[in-house]
């Protein structure tokens, strides 16, 4: 699954790498080295709606009929990752989408490979692409109580291409990496089960790189530039794959 990602570029820079035009709401937005799905952070993303604005979203997709806060909350724990073989069979997800489709503009993330009783964390990322987009959901939710207006998303997951089986061994999913030929179709094609599979396959391996980083990325605070120096564990000598 996708449950921890980096986003090392400030507002202007991705500004710069998405042509926008606007930037909204992003105030908060500063550097994630290591970002964590539970937090449910805010991070930038680019609608299908105002695909010329980044803006600010949260991550955990509360869908529009949550009856009230418990229950959003109760359902943003969910929510993180959305599994793109099953989106038009869930109802947190079905309308969303078809109708609601962002990019996540992100600078690479982090996977766990289990062998035996241990676990070394990964740092992947693109060899030629300093930020690249995955493909995600979104959706607007209004408190009924306190007029307080949400708007969050998910990320789409696939099966795991080879080098994301190798490292991702316990559940072999990644997330679904866009090319930059394929990011607007993403985000203005409309979507049903059929033709939502040609973005059901995997990334080319072969455009993607990946080194084992230190354990210190599961301490509390990990959001700092160690977490993204490459790590060698002496019982485990290979430390980059492909």
């Amino acid at each position: 699954m996708c449950y921890h990602l980096s986003r090392v570029a400030y507002a202007e820079r991705l500004k710069e790498r998405y042509r926008a035009k606007q930037l909204k709401k992003t105030e908060q937005l500063e550097l994630i080295y290591h970002g964590k799905a539970f937090d449910y952070l805010p991070l930038p993303v680019i609608t299908n709606t105002e695909p010329d604005t980044i803006q600010l979203m949260h991550w955990g997709l509360i869908p529009s009929w949550a009856a009230n806060h418990d229950k959003a909350i109760e359902l943003r724990g969910s929510t993180p990752n959305a599994r793109i073989e099953t989106i038009f069979k869930l109802d947190s997800y079905k309308e969303p989408a078809r109708k609601r489709h962002c990019l996540i503009p992100i600078t690479g993330f982090f996977e766990w490979k289990h062998i035996k009783s241990k676990t070394y964390p990964y740092y992947i990322h693109l060899k030629d692409q300093e930020i690249f987009s995955l493909a995600g959901i979104w959706d607007i939710w209004t408190d009924k109580q306190t007029g307080e207006v949400k708007e969050t998303f998910s990320i789409l997951t696939t099966d795991a291409n080879p080098l994301m089986a190798e490292i991702h061994n316990s559940k072999k999913r990644m997330p679904v990496i866009l090319s930059k030929e394929t990011e607007l179709d993403w985000l203005q094609k409309g979507f049903d089960e059929t033709t939502i599979d040609s973005f059901a396959k995997p990334f080319d391996e072969n455009k993607m790189t990946a080194y084992t980083v230190s354990r210190k990325i599961s301490e509390k605070d990990s959001n700092t530039p160690d977490v993204l120096k490459p790590y060698n564990y002496p019982e485990f000598n290979q430390t980059s794959l492909f």
